[in-house]
């Protein structure tokens, strides 16, 4: 799962979850990401920093806001920017947290919100841990408590 802080062209910020950074493409070329507060189809990505730090508890995230305004029309133009050295870095960065993560967590698969339950309740020692967890997964984990985050997931270079 990745979270997406994402603005529209009326520069209304909001949140949505993600299977992953494929799933975002798929679903903004088919018009469904739309901004909750205005039905506008004209939303892009904004830069987002990831909450770094290591202790038992991880930054929990919101949960995915169901787009309801009509399809945006393919042929219109998207807003399109240079990166700054300064959000290079960023991404670098951001390169380098996931690929830390991965190298230094198990990955559990499908049974990250088992895995993560068991950590928080004490029935396991804490440790490193990734997978998957679908929406609905995901909001029993914050309505428990259970804090978490998404691996940060960037389009490759040639984006």
């Amino acid at each position: 799962m990745i979270r997406y802080t994402l603005a529209c062209d009326k520069r209304h910020e909001f949140e949505i979850w993600f299977q992953n950074s494929a799933d975002y493409d798929r679903q903004r070329k088919r018009g469904l990401v739309t901004c909750p507060a205005c039905g506008s189809g004209k939303v892009e990505k904004t830069i987002m920093a990831p909450a770094l730090g290591r202790s038992s508890k991880v930054i929990s995230a919101p949960l995915p806001v169901e787009p309801t305004a009509p399809p945006v029309n393919p042929d219109a133009k998207a807003p399109v920017a240079m990166m700054s050295p300064q959000e290079s870095e960023l991404r670098s960065k951001l390169k380098e947290l996931r690929e830390h993560l991965i190298k230094n967590a198990d990955n559990v698969g499908g049974k990250f919100p088992e895995e993560a339950r068991k950590m928080h309740y004490g029935e396991i020692e804490h440790r490193s841990i990734y997978g998957e967890a679908s929406p609905q997964d995901a909001k029993e984990l914050h309505d428990e408590g259970i804090e978490f985050h998404p691996l940060p997931i960037l389009p490759d270079d040639r984006n």
